[in-house]
């Protein structure tokens, strides 16, 4: 039973600082996904870079102290690809993917967006360019007899279920109109495709969340946001049999401001 785990680590050095290293040696994970790393390997810890049992893939941002995606696999990758041929999007630090037998496994960490700038505009191209290479993945993918796993921080809460407080989000990043129905053309059978694994396996559920803000009482509260996703082809999604977050037992036994996702895979 195979299983992979997304979380975004809301800076490594600082996380492994705070609890990653533990949770990292703890984990009966085969493939771990990571976001927002803000490192180039070289300013990592040795054990943090290189964990012992671990093959690592890094992606940094050029942008320093900024994004930067890994995987950290036990068996050694087949291949190794970092972004997805968008060239305004290549040394950003926000995509890296890996070939494992049967599948490929990716570490996306979509831009975040804030409303009236720059940076709703950016997240607007990476979506646009990014649906397109999503497609041509699965059929690439298909071609080889490879399933498709793209995990990671998508910053889209899909559905009304993926955010405690939608009502009051729904002109902010993260919840607007077009951003969900970005979402919904990645999970449509006849367009994108791909398969929202968690969601599949917990159909009825408000959540489970993923992101709590640090201010005031969210994680308490369970205020939270769905953004941390695994998204499959259909025939890897049908083999998953068991999706869990992580939470923390307390706010003081966080290392991030998310939590890890873990599915587990039949195959």
């Amino acid at each position: 039973m195979p299983k992979v785990t997304t979380i975004n680590v809301n800076g490594l050095r600082a996380a492994a600082k705070k609890g990653y290293r533990e949770w990292l040696a703890a984990t009966d994970a085969d493939v771990v996904c990571l976001q927002e790393v803000r490192a180039e390997p070289h300013q990592l810890p040795d054990d943090v870079r290189a964990p012992e049992g671990w093959h690592t893939v890094y992606a940094p941002a050029a942008a320093k102290g900024r994004a930067g995606v890994a995987l950290l696999t036990r068996r050694e990758p087949d291949q190794v690809r970092i972004g997805f041929g968008a060239e305004e999007f290549e040394d950003s630090g926000r995509y890296a993917e890996v070939d494992l037998p049967g599948m490929t496994v990716a570490s996306l960490y979509l831009p975040s967006g804030d409303v009236g700038t720059e940076r709703q505009a950016q997240k607007e191209r990476f979506m646009a360019a990014f649906l397109p290479y999503l497609r041509e993945l699965r059929e690439r993918a298909a071609a080889d007899g490879r399933e498709v796993l793209v995990c990671g921080d998508w910053n889209i809460a899909h559905q009304e279920a993926d955010l405690k407080n939608w009502r009051a989000n729904r002109r902010n990043a993260g919840f607007l109109p077009e951003e969900r129905e970005w979402l919904s053309r990645v999970f449509d059978a006849s367009d994108g495709g791909y398969t929202d694994v968690v969601r599949a396996l917990h159909p009825d559920v408000a959540g489970p969340y993923s992101w709590w803000s640090y201010r005031g009482r969210a994680f308490d509260n369970d205020t939270g946001w769905r953004i941390d996703y695994a998204v499959a082809t259909p025939g890897l999604a049908g083999r998953a049999v068991k999706a869990v977050v992580e939470r923390a037992a307390s706010h003081d036994e966080r290392w991030s401001d998310h939590a890890p996702v873990s599915v587990d895979f039949v195959l």
